[in-house]
């Protein structure tokens, strides 16, 4: 009896099935990703100019608790570091480590905050919405949608100087904590600039179809409040007093990077920490939306294609570069999302790192 001899494929012929099978994971797999045609402006020069590369970061140690995960937010009080984790603890500890106190279990990911007049303290946690800590320790819920909406990534905060309303950011309504990088791809301008009255409890959209609305600084003397755009390189801006009032326009734009939380230092500076540079391949697919779309499909397998570098800017309060901070050697600090002046420091927080890092104030601002 002949036995029907096993089939033998060759490599060409295994190198071609696994090409084909290839593609179509790439054009066909599922994804709820729906990429929006968009230009944008060509890239600054990292090379030369303005944002010419350097290592002024390389200086940054680290400061307060070690292993921590996350520490996102960042405030400065009394000698004391407060900051959102990973796991969802608000947590305080001394500037060099030898104490650190849990404040609080948001049960989501506390990404912002802020401290009202009155002691509370204001988190933005992506997950559960903005939220009130107050100096008891009980945790409030104030606001989890505007107009019907929910937040879908509730994002970072401001406070003004009366304690009558929290300015906050919902990065994107139909993306939450941990799909950035699809809100980002997608484009879809789902993200919003909100403000919460106290005194009423209501929430009210100041701006809606941003791209990744994330940090939140209120400007000098209160007149406008700037939110980050992350996904569009620019910072907007929407006036609150004067003949503007009501209205907006751009800060910047066409930054370097990708804007992540912003900071203002109460009297003419504002910090602007970028999440990393702007992506080549990224920028250069953004008007075909079907290959952003094999691009989302080939991050799920694939490392995200995200430079490894730390990345700050300084701003006047009219929006002109006056500090360029970076470091892109091996093992530097990042990504920076989080920059605060305090005193002679810059302080610096990550989404991802595990400590905190400080940057002496005069070596930020030297030519």
């Amino acid at each position: 009896m002949n036995q029907i001899a096993p089939r033998r494929f060759s490599p060409g012929r295994i190198l071609l099935l696994l090409v084909v099978a290839i593609l179509v994971f790439l054009l066909l797999a599922p994804t709820r990703v729906q990429p929006v045609a968009w230009t944008p402006a060509p890239a600054p020069s990292l090379s030369q100019g303005t944002y010419a590369e350097n290592h002024k970061l390389k200086a940054v140690q680290p400061v307060g608790a070690r292993d921590i995960d996350g520490p996102e937010a960042l405030l400065l009080e009394k000698d004391q570091l407060i900051t959102g984790l990973h796991d969802g603890r608000v947590i305080q500890t001394s500037l060099d480590g030898s104490a650190l106190k849990v404040l609080v279990n948001t049960g989501g990911r506390p990404l912002g905050l802020a401290r009202h007049p009155d002691g509370r303290l204001i988190i933005a946690d992506a997950i559960k919405g903005l939220l009130a800590l107050d100096p008891q320790g009980q945790l409030q819920t104030l606001s989890t949608e505007a107009n019907g909406l929910k937040f879908g990534f509730t994002d970072d905060v401001a406070v003004d100087a009366a304690g009558r309303y929290a300015y906050f950011s919902d990065a994107s309504s139909r993306w939450g904590y941990g799909h950035d990088g699809e809100a980002v791809i997608e484009h879809g301008g789902d993200g919003r600039l909100l403000r919460y009255d106290f005194q009423s409890g209501t929430t009210e959209v100041l701006l809606e179809g941003l791209e990744f609305a994330n940090g939140i600084a209120l400007g000098p003397d209160e007149a406008f409040v700037l939110v980050n755009e992350t996904g569009a390189y620019r910072i907007s801006r929407y006036w609150l007093k004067g003949d503007k009032a009501g209205s907006h326009d751009l800060f910047i734009d066409n930054l370097p990077g990708l804007p992540d939380n912003l900071s203002f230092n109460g009297r003419e500076r504002f910090w602007v920490a970028l999440y990393a540079p702007r992506n080549a391949l990224l920028d250069g697919t953004a008007a075909y939306p079907l290959v952003r779309k094999m691009l989302v499909r080939a991050m799920t397998v694939l490392p995200k294609p995200v430079e490894k570098r730390g990345f700050v800017l300084g701003l006047d309060t009219q929006g002109r570069v006056i500090a360029n901070l970076q470091d892109g050697s091996s093992g530097n600090y990042s990504p920076i999302t989080t920059v605060r002046e305090y005193g002679d420091d810059l302080y610096l927080g990550s989404l991802s790192a595990n400590h905190m890092a400080r940057l002496p104030l005069k070596e930020a601002l030297a030519p």
